[in-house]
């Protein structure tokens, strides 16, 4: 089956295209269809007089071509198994249905499984032990799956479910969840609507920690394979799910020792395509537009400590360790990273085919993200449009956030150590490097005038006579610092079959024909998912469950806060997207 119904499978995506895999660090590579033969734009400026250096004639206006910045494919149904595909459909349209899948995704929130910063190992640590409650649900709830699976635990609460293809030369396909959830903090459990782990459904919504992150996505593909179980579907192409325990705190036990075992099992780059919790679709200028997230964010926690002399608070300081550690952070928030909107980038491919596809994009923007293709000017004319929306300014640059600090026994002593961690997500045309850099150069002065022996991930920055009043110390809070992810390729068929089945979803989920109803953009994502330890196992990973965001994002519906929550509808639609996806990828062909 062709994933674009005959269709071209993808013209050019952009002017640039992303690095690949293997060599995450190598130049950015043109991509088909560059506007080729034009050697010089220019337009004049607002008296008519004379050229403006960098801008971009009207011209360009006229020759931009939507489909060469941000193709869109036809949607994609399955052909061998349509009937099977579209009696599924009509089963997950009934009551009957969304009563099974409410009652099993509210069972999934009913079994606590909080994983929590700095645990020790499986084994060691009892907290690990809420998963084995959790492991016994979905026994219990999923028989088919776990009578006909091949399922393998890894690190004890890792799990790997294989289902056999009939076609052993086919590479399966890879689908990723987690069972861990945040805690929730217990001072805020009367401020829930319904108690965090009531797994509550008031007839629209089922509440609780974990309904939507990402006990949804792991019910949701749980539920499909149960319900292609049920209607004897055998798969030609196999079928892998590989779900962690500790997502939520870095994936260090979990992911990663999964990570191990099926490159053990399968080798490198042994899946077609990997799909993981990530990006859904929502309403933006009026238009509706699914975000599969390419590529994800770097991180670093980089933690502040400073020391000084401690004694009697009744002869202080001019400073404490406190007020130092104070003003340095204040100097942190007063200095934030400024971000860029680069050619290249998953944001800058988003803004494109926001300008190509979406009605609802004001003219200037719009005008400005065509010029943009070619002008400089016109580009950074754009961003200033683009970050007047908070979330998409975050997206695009690095950011900084102080979340823990410390410091300080008893009101009549003066503190010897106090310490803050700032957390950055770094860009995806930056590095961890470029972050220590940067921090490192931001607190040198204050360092000096405060006369504070300043060491930075290593290295001796001042203080090096041994007179210095105190220590300043930054270091890699955790030792958990990770370089942004290699840029999953969008001009590759794989991409265009999740697309095509992202408008297949879509579309039926809402009795739907046209093929622009819903725009795929590529995006991506802020945190780090499990697949920070998976980029060996495919080229192709994409973060996205297919959820629906409304007019907001992920965000509003609690995640990590109080009142998580998932509307039922749009858990039934993730559960079609599965099936789709599961019986596309069985008949897909290159």
């Amino acid at each position: 089956m062709s994933p674009a119904k005959g269709d071209a499978l993808l013209p050019s995506t952009t002017t640039e295209a992303a690095p690949t895999k293997k060599s995450p660090s190598a130049g950015l590579r043109l991509v088909k269809g560059l506007l080729v033969g034009i050697a010089l734009w220019t337009c004049l400026n607002a008296a008519g007089l004379a050229p403006v250096p960098g801008c971009v004639s009207d011209g360009l206006l006229r020759d931009y071509k939507a489909e060469e910045q941000c193709p869109q494919v036809s949607a994609v149904t399955p052909d061998k198994n349509n009937a099977l595909w579209t009696a599924l459909g009509e089963t997950f349209s009934t009551d009957a249905f969304k009563t099974r899948a409410v009652e099993w995704l509210g069972g999934a929130v009913r079994v606590p499984t909080p994983s929590f910063d700095k645990m020790g190992p499986v084994g060691e640590d009892p907290r690990w032990e809420v998963f084995g409650p959790f492991h016994d649900y979905l026994l219990k709830a999923f028989p088919l799956v776990h009578s006909t699976l091949e399922v393998t635990k890894v690190n004890t609460w890792g799990s790997v479910y294989a289902w056999k293809g009939s076609d052993a030369d086919l590479k399966p396909l890879l689908l990723a969840a987690h069972q861990d959830v945040v805690p929730v903090n217990p001072d805020t459990v009367d401020k829930w609507t319904h108690p965090p782990f009531s797994g509550h459904f008031d007839g629209e919504r089922i509440w609780g920690r974990g309904s939507s992150d990402d006990k949804s996505g792991l019910i949701a593909i749980l539920s499909t394979i149960e319900s292609l179980l049920e209607s004897n579907f055998q798969p030609a192409r196999g079928v892998v799910l590989t779900f962690g325990f500790d997502e939520e705190t870095s994936g260090l036990h979990g992911a990663a020792s999964l990570s191990k075992h099926l490159l053990e099992t399968y080798g490198e780059n042994a899946f077609l395509l990997l799909v993981d919790e990530g990006g859904g679709f929502a309403q933006e200028y009026d238009g509706v537009v699914a975000t599969p997230a390419v590529a994800e964010k770097g991180y670093i926690d980089v933690r502040v400590d400073v020391t000084s002399p401690g004694g009697h608070s009744s002869v202080p300081p001019s400073h404490t360790t406190i007020g130092i550690l104070s003003q340095l952070l204040v100097h942190y928030e007063a200095n934030p990273y400024e971000p860029r909107l680069s050619r290249g980038t998953p944001m800058y491919w988003k803004s494109q085919c926001l300008a190509a596809h979406v009605p609802g994009v004001p003219h200037k923007l719009r005008k400005a993200l065509k010029k943009a293709v070619k002008s400089d000017h016109a580009l950074r004319e754009a961003q200033k449009e683009l970050f007047k929306e908070k979330s998409f300014r975050a997206l695009v640059g690095t950011t900084q956030a102080i979340d823990l600090i410390s410091g300080g026994v008893k009101t009549n002593a003066l503190p010897e150590e106090a310490w803050a961690v700032v957390n950055h997500r770094i860009a995806t045309d930056s590095s961890v490097d470029a972050v220590k850099e940067q921090d490192t150069a931001l607190l040198k002065t204050l360092a000096q005038e405060f006369n504070l022996s300043y060491t930075a991930f290593g290295s001796q920055i001042t203080g090096k006579d041994g007179t210095a009043y105190g220590t300043l110390t930054l270091t890699d809070a955790w030792g958990t610092a990770l370089e942004p992810a290699p840029i999953s390729p969008i001009d590759a068929p794989e991409y265009a079959l999740l697309s095509g089945t992202i408008k297949a979803t879509y579309n039926a989920h809402r009795s739907l024909k046209e093929d622009n109803s819903i725009v795929i953009a590529p995006g991506i994502m802020s945190g780090n998912t499990d697949t920070r330890y998976y980029w060996a196992l495919t080229e192709h990973i994409y973060r996205y469950n297919h959820h629906n965001s409304g007019n907001g994002t992920a965000l509003s519906n609690g995640v990590h806060t109080i009142n998580e929550s998932i509307d039922a509808d749009a858990f039934l639609e993730m559960i079609r997207f599965f099936s789709t996806l599961i019986l596309n990828a069985d008949e897909y062909t290159a």
